[in-house]
């Protein structure tokens, strides 16, 4: 017998219905900087010896400074602490430089889809911890991930099962969750198509990147990939223009075709930078910023 899917009844109640964000219309105050790029740079155990050091806290005022860009995209394993003192000092300092966090990507190590129960339960509870530090420093959204579970393949019931407690314990706190084409195993972007429409919850989006896909699969199905992503994308999307695959080759983004895809769709959320190879990010970052301001203006 199939097991019947259920949403459930606060996710089917009124309030509150769905996000509203409102998004800038200028192409420079819809773009991002994702601090995943600077790792090298921004204090933690990826720090390079011989960098400058940026405190995560001060990466929005950095950015600022280096790009004109007021709009920061954190990621968790940049996060020095998610204790409630650390998450005001970083809100100040991001209030301070007259910044503004757009989304939290999320990186955990356990999969919502396990066979595994317990595993399952720890999965949903690490996404809810960074949709309550998401609220405490007033980011709109997460990007949770779904990391491959040792033992099972990708299933779609218990993945959409899980992302519905996500999503219901999200829009309690007034943030959307989205799921990116990054792992090529479990997030793979007709997998999370299917899985944000079984959910069918307006607090659950997709997050498109220009590249991942593209660097593990053909081009016919990466591309086909992305724009059924754009279909489901709301607020936060990661431009990238190459990426090297798993044998180092680098791989080239079609701009033009992407971003078109982001237009077909009438997606008006923010873009953020994420460059993803070998090089200065400063300057790779300032030429996807130039690229970016071309295609949105």
């Amino acid at each position: 017998m199939a097991a019947t899917y259920l949403l459930p009844p606060s996710l089917l109640a009124k309030e509150p219905s769905g996000p509203d964000l409102h998004f800038p219309s200028p192409a420079r105050e819809r773009i991002a900087i994702a601090s995943y790029p600077f790792r090298e740079f921004i204090v933690g155990k990826e720090h390079k010896s011989g960098n400058p050091t940026i405190e995560l806290k001060d990466f929005a005022a950095h950015v600022m400074a280096k790009f004109n860009i007021n709009k920061i995209e954190p990621w968790t394993g940049h996060f020095p602490s998610t204790d409630a003192k650390y998450l005001d000092q970083f809100r100040a300092a991001v209030e301070k430089a007259h910044g503004a966090v757009v989304n939290i990507a999320v990186d955990g190590e356990h999969s919502p889809y396990a066979a595994d129960r317990a595993e399952r339960e720890v999965a949903i509870a690490f996404s809810k911890k960074w949709v309550d530090a998401a609220s405490a420093i007033g980011s709109p959204s997460i990007r949770t991930n779904l990391p491959t579970a040792k033992d099972s393949k990708p299933d779609l019931e218990r993945t959409a099962n899980s992302l519905v407690r996500v999503a219901e314990y999200a829009s309690t706190k007034n943030v959307v969750v989205n799921l990116e084409n990054d792992n090529p195993l479990s997030e793979e972007p007709f997998f999370l198509v299917k899985v944000i429409e079984k959910v069918n919850s307006p607090w659950l989006h997709a997050l498109p990147d220009f590249a991942n896909t593209l660097a593990r699969y053909d081009e016919k199905h990466a591309y086909d990939g992305i724009n059924a992503m754009f279909a489901h994308a709301y607020c936060i999307s990661h431009v990238k223009d190459s990426e090297a695959d798993e044998h180092g080759k680098l791989v080239h983004v079609d701009m033009a075709k992407t971003f078109g895809f982001m237009k077909q769709h009438g997606y008006r959320g923010y873009c953020s930078m994420e460059w993803d190879r070998p090089g200065d990010p400063y300057n790779g970052t300032a030429s996807l910023i130039e690229t970016t301001l071309h295609y949105l203006s």
